[in-house]
């Protein structure tokens, strides 16, 4: 497996700029994940409050559940803290449990983007889509059906693939053992709920989130790095990627010929291969802000 061509910091930034992007902090991924959790806890708190706001609750949740998974990832990369015990244990208990499953997925993605062994060349291989087809995305979202498919699809595939003669309780079990985590914690947190007297908050205002909301602001955070951003102006590329939901300073680059985030690079530089063009790499009025600029490729 060849692994994709690095683009070398010193050619882009100064050693401050360098060291500035990739320092980490003690305290800053602490006070972003209590950050997550204290609005989430207070929007809550006004749901219950308040019943009647609960539709305007659903998506300010939604939006920090995913500020939680985005925390997750730069504990993949060791960034949420210095101290590396620290950091995957803030990472997998208050953010995601899936993070050890995620690290060696994800760090396989980054050593070799857009290359066949890249486990997420899946997602960007369908873009640019039409807008029809991004709509359709969108009531898939908002309705649900991307959460049990990414949730419990593995359930229905494994049944339907069975070989003659086995058992689909005895499968039906072993599928649903995977997910034991997920339906434990909330089992628990719904109790809790319950014995509290708003068992309702708890479907309302942790799981609908989790099953509507949040696939849509992953998607649209998600969709800026796929195959259409090659296609995007470089003067356009910062303002047109959606705010990340939580700081994130993980991965600056991308390699040479590959696509970009809506991160540090694309509004610090803009290197060759992450916005091409004939012509050069920026324009004059990137230039005049102060954009890095690579050459042509």
């Amino acid at each position: 497996m060849a692994v994709a061509p690095r683009a070398q910091p010193e050619d882009f930034f100064t050693t401050a700029e360098w060291q500035s992007l990739t320092g980490r902090s003690s305290w800053k991924g602490l006070w972003l994940v209590l950050h997550c959790w204290a609005v989430i806890g207070a929007a809550m708190l006004v749901g219950i409050a308040w019943p009647w706001t609960v539709a305007l609750m659903v998506p300010i949740i939604g939006a920090r559940q995913l500020g939680l998974f985005i925390l997750m990832h730069d504990a993949a990369h060791a960034g949420l803290h210095r101290n590396r015990k620290v950091n995957d244990w803030v990472g997998y208990w208050l953010c995601s449990y899936t993070l050890r499953d995620y690290r060696p997925y994800h760090l396989q993605h980054h050593r070799f983007v857009q290359q066949t062994e890249d486990p997420d060349l899946v997602l960007s291989a369908p873009f640019p889509i039409t807008r029809a087809s991004m709509w359709r995305k969108v009531v898939r979202d908002l309705s649900g059906q991307t959460f049990y498919k990414q949730r419990f699809g593995h359930i229905a595939q494994r049944i339907g693939n069975r070989a003659p003669g086995e058992s689909v309780l005895l499968l039906f079990g072993q599928e649903l053992a995977k997910d034991r985590r997920f339906l434990i914690g909330n089992g628990i947190g719904f109790l809790v709920f319950a014995a509290a007297g708003f068992w309702w908050a708890w479907l309302l205002m942790w799981l609908l989130p989790m099953a509507t909301w949040l696939p849509l602001v992953s998607r649209v955070r998600n969709t800026p790095s796929m195959r259409w951003w090659r296609r995007t102006r470089p003067t356009r590329c910062a303002r047109r990627a959606p705010r990340t939901p939580a700081w994130s300073n993980a991965s600056w680059w991308r390699p040479t010929g590959s696509t970009t985030t809506a991160s540090t690079t694309c509004s610090r530089t803009c290197r060759a291969g992450a916005c091409r063009r004939r012509t050069g790499c920026c324009s004059g009025r990137a230039r005049r802000r102060g954009w890095k600029c690579g050459p042509a490729t």
